[in-house]
């Protein structure tokens, strides 16, 4: 080959992140390949790059003979001593073929298999990238839309933020710059495909680790998280140092820190509870803010039955029994709350499910009539039916002030809406807002 290759090579393997071994690989291979396509499949060619030269020598091997019946497999023995003079009958004898015997369509192979070469290569080395950041939190650009999944730009590569791993109340629009946690690197025919999360609890975890230097350097370590994505999140962290207090380091200066991580989550209510070795301990303190009576344990039922003041009930099981699912998420222990009141006049006839379900209804009783009031203000104020005005109270847009945030991608996801009402609550927000 008249072209030095050397400085392809280093160019192309300095351009891409591809070890020149891997290249050489590729275009001896290419070579052979054409090689092959122009003397025919069952000769015996080699291809190796001459480093000094910066070129790849092809050699066929051919069997010395005394009478030569098949130019392209024998050689003369005493053509083959012209190569070597100490060639014997019988030996086998690598004969350098000269590069520009291989037309135009050969080079073209050549060509082909160099670029799938160096793609294999590219993404090789893009999955191994990938695959070691699982975990870790990664940032890139809102390229389209696919069956609700957002196809994210990398530039190097591709993620995907599945529809089950995006928050609910959270819209985007191409073009925009959107985070998450790596959960999984797949091999796709068209490349190295990161499957990314913004529901994970360890999206939440990394965020603080990201915010809150003592997480970063281990004086503070975060136990576990407990998530309901785009409402609220509890997160258990101990200090390894008796001077560091872990939930002051966690929310900051005025707050500065968690408010940091709230602002990435759109907004996530997230309480930071201090984690305790002793079961009974960390359960009461993942229910603050409501203050507890007493705990009973079970350890066989790995149950906890939770006492708590008449005025604490709304507050420990929280809204929707938001605060007690999370708390039992993040212990692993299942919780019974109960009321000083209750245990005090016997109600033994009731077990703690029983128990703690009518609790929760009538918990919920006051939460389903301030939910139809905020549809009807909401159906008042966009002009949409009151079906679609609960359904948007349901998705927790409660309010116009809420509303006013959304994108129309974003209210098209909730079930019962549809583009045309999107625009319409949208338009009417915005009408509102001018107007006033």
């Amino acid at each position: 080959m008249s072209l030095n290759l050397g400085n392809i090579i280093e160019q192309v393997g300095k351009d891409k992140g591809i070890d020149k071994h891997v290249l050489i690989d590729a275009l001896e291979t290419a070579m052979l390949k054409a090689a092959e396509k122009r003397f025919g499949q069952n000769k015996v060619i080699e291809a190796h790059y001459q480093e000094e030269a910066g070129e790849i020598e092809l050699f066929l091997f051919k069997t010395v003979v005394e009478d030569v019946k098949d130019p392209d497999t024998e050689i003369s023995i005493e053509g083959a001593r012209d190569l070597d003079p100490e060639a014997v009958l019988g030996d086998s004898l690598g004969v350098k073929l000269d590069s520009k015997e291989f037309g135009r369509i050969d080079a073209q192979t050549a060509k082909q298999i160099i670029i799938q070469k160096v793609r294999e290569a590219e993404r090789n080395i893009i999955f191994t990238e990938y695959s070691s950041k699982k975990g870790e939190i990664i940032t890139g650009i809102v390229q389209r839309f696919e069956k609700g999944d957002i196809i994210v730009d990398l530039g190097r590569a591709e993620a995907v933020l599945p529809k089950k791993e995006q928050v609910r109340r959270e819209g985007y629009k191409p073009g925009e710059r959107i985070r998450g946690v790596v959960l999984d690197v797949k091999t796709e025919a068209k490349g190295p495909q990161v499957v990314i999360s913004r529901t994970h609890p360890a999206f939440l975890m990394k965020l603080f680790q990201m915010e809150v230097p003592e997480v970063y350097e281990g004086i503070v370590e975060i136990k576990g998280a407990a998530r309901e994505p785009g409402d609220r999140a509890k997160i258990a962290v101990e200090s390894h140092n008796s001077d560091v207090d872990p939930v002051g380091a966690c929310v900051g200066v005025k707050g500065s820190r968690v408010q940091a991580v709230v602002q990435e989550l759109k907004g996530e209510k997230i309480d930071i509870v201090h984690w305790a070795d002793e079961p009974a301990v960390f359960v009461k303190n993942t229910l603050s803010p409501a203050q507890i009576s007493r705990v009973i344990m079970d350890e066989t039922d790995h149950t906890m039955e939770v006492i708590v003041p008449d005025d604490q009930l709304s507050l420990a099981i929280g809204k929707r029994g938001q605060n007690v699912r999370l708390a039992a998420k993040l212990t692993g222990w299942k919780i019974d709350i109960r009321t000083e009141s209750e245990v005090k006049s016997g109600r033994e006839g009731l077990s703690p499910e029983e128990a703690l379900r009518k609790e929760m209804e009538a918990v919920d009783e006051k939460e389903r009539v301030a939910r139809a009031a905020a549809a009807n203000e909401i159906a008042g104020l966009t002009g949409v039916d009151v079906e679609v005005a609960q359904a948007l109270v349901n998705a927790g847009y409660d309010s116009a002030a809420g509303l006013a945030q959304a994108t129309v991608e974003g209210l098209c996801a909730i079930e019962g809406v549809g583009e045309e009402n999107a625009r319409r609550i949208l338009d009417a927000l915005k009408e509102r807002s001018g107007g006033g």
